[in-house]
């Protein structure tokens, strides 16, 4: 049974693409997963924080991908973090452009 069969999209061209290597697969599958998440977290959730609190919310993020990382390699964690980050990018868009027109009516 070939493992790679069973993986997602993101996951398996990551494998393939460094198929001997698989723990080279792994770190950059790590990498896009902390990096959609940072991405998630900023566009959706993040607050203007104190700089030692936002150092331990991004070292809790780091941890919660490594176990996403388990996760994401025969499960679509890295698609579902691509579809929130799309969904939160098209709403601060829309977001951008109601209060610019909302600006420029009250003028």
């Amino acid at each position: 049974m070939n493992v790679y069969e069973s993986m997602w999209p993101v996951a398996y061209a990551i494998y393939t693409a460094t198929e001997p290597d698989t723990q080279m697969g792994a770190n950059i599958l790590y990498l896009v997963i902390l990096g959609l998440s940072i991405v998630v977290f900023k566009l959706g959730f993040a607050k203007k924080l104190p700089l030692l609190k936002a150092i331990v919310i991004y070292l809790f993020l780091m941890f919660g991908c490594t176990v996403l990382t388990f996760l994401g390699a025969f499960l679509p964690v890295a698609e579902g973090l691509i579809v929130a980050a799309l969904i939160l990018i098209i709403y601060k868009i829309r977001l951008h452009q109601s209060k610019k027109a909302e600006r420029n009516a009250a003028t």
